[in-house]
């Protein structure tokens, strides 16, 4: 072991993970960058202050937390660096000029960098839009014991991730049950609804004065997400059918972003009235007044996919040029008809002990009419999206691990 260095440095990074080594073959110091260099032909660029923040012990990050603490406005000009080597283990050594300390960077984190395994898509499966005809069926994946098994965590939430939907079925029906679901996957999040939430639909009572909202009813709800009401809408919901013996009803779901690629390749000007052109979203209700102004499409910052805003209760206000409104009216029919066309729409039954499980963001949700009798008792949560794919990293991570 080089004697810059010691076993205690060796085995710290800038985070809690375990990194194999990947030694580097030079380094070269040009300007304000250290240039690395692996065997392969791998490289890179290191700014000076990139690697003072990312110094493990010595004013950059943390040991405890492996947070930075180095406050931006530190970081002065006679930052330098006097020297950059390779040791014997192939990790990178910097000296400093300005205060003669000498830091270690473990090869296999900088490789990690170099990779481009520290984005956010890292150890998340690429997302795939999808018609009924290239997935056939929505995926499921056995959730009796969901509780006790990380692998069918880790299979929900890759599916969901893959294709923005999946069921868990041969769940438990006990209410209540997707609370305890939530703590093996991360934080629920609240809203008017509260954290969990009921969707009860007796047809035997239908029109009845008690029943107060059209989920509550035998009525169709046609494709739609929830929420558009919110800055951010929540990110993925869950549904739990705890019983379901009523005639019809039977859940639908449209591929959000498959419907928006054959809108913008088949209808380029409803596509660019969908995205440009904005509404008012408004929930109206006693003692609530969520409001939001965005367009049917819309793209927000860093996010690939769409934040699709499309469920027409809440759409209460144009929010936009008076020549513009017919014309996005035509737009928005047009979407809504492509949403539940065959080609689009996944039709199913649920279950008892099925949970439904849905990006609220990308994939739109609905129900046919109820035909007969019967009664039907769903329960609800949302999760947001980064919560979803914090723990898919983590339990990724883990697996890639535990095989190697």
């Amino acid at each position: 072991m080089n004697s810059l260095t010691s076993s205690l440095e060796r085995t710290l990074t800038p985070d809690f993970y375990d990194y194999d080594h990947q030694p580097l073959s030079s380094a070269v110091c040009e300007g304000d960058f250290v240039h690395v260099f692996w065997s392969d032909d791998m490289k890179l660029a290191c700014h000076r202050f990139w690697l003072k923040e990312n110094a493990v012990g010595q004013g950059g990050i943390d040991l405890a937390t492996r947070e930075c603490i180095l406050d931006p406005a530190e970081l002065t000009d006679d930052i330098e660096v006097k020297s950059a080597v390779v040791d014997n283990d192939g990790d990178l050594i910097v000296e400093w000029g300005h205060d003669g300390q000498r830091s270690i960077y473990h090869s296999g984190w900088l490789r990690h960098v170099a990779e481009n395994n520290h984005l956010p898509s890292s150890w998340l499966p690429e997302a795939q839009s999808w018609t009924t005809d290239s997935i056939g069926e929505v995926p499921r994946v056995e959730g009796s014991a969901a509780l006790e098994s990380d692998e069918a965590i880790l299979a929900l939430l890759n599916n969901l991730m893959v294709y923005g939907v999946c069921v868990l079925e041969n769940s438990p029906t006990h209410e209540g049950y997707l609370l305890e679901l939530a703590e093996h996957i991360g934080p629920v999040r609240d809203s008017n609804f509260g954290r969990i939430w009921d969707v009860r639909a007796d047809i035997n009572l239908a029109g009845d004065a008690a029943t107060n909202t059209t989920a509550n009813t035998g009525l169709r709800l046609g494709p739609h997400s929830d929420l558009p009401t919110r800055e951010v809408p929540p990110g993925f919901q869950f549904l739990h059918c705890l019983i379901n013996d009523a005639d019809g009803g039977e859940s639908t779901l449209t591929d959000g972003a498959a419907l928006v690629e054959a809108l913008e390749r088949d209808y380029p000007e409803e596509f660019e009235l969908l995205y440009t052109r904005h509404w008012i979203f408004f929930n109206r209700g006693p003692g609530i007044d969520h409001r939001w102004s965005a367009p049917i499409i819309d793209y927000l910052p860093g996010s690939d996919t769409p934040t699709i805003r499309a469920f027409y209760p809440v759409r209460a206000f144009p929010a936009m040029a008076n020549e513009d409104v017919g014309r996005c009216y035509d737009a928005l029919r047009l979407f809504h008809k492509m949403a539940d066309q065959p080609e689009f729409e996944l039709k199913f039954r649920l279950k008892a002990g099925d949970i439904m499980c849905f990006d609220n963001r990308r994939v739109l949700h609905g129900r046919d009419a109820f035909t007969g009798s019967g009664k039907r008792h769903l329960q609800g949560i949302y999760i947001d999206r980064d919560e979803i794919m914090s723990r898919g990293r983590a339990l990724n991570r883990a697996a890639r691990s535990n095989a190697s």
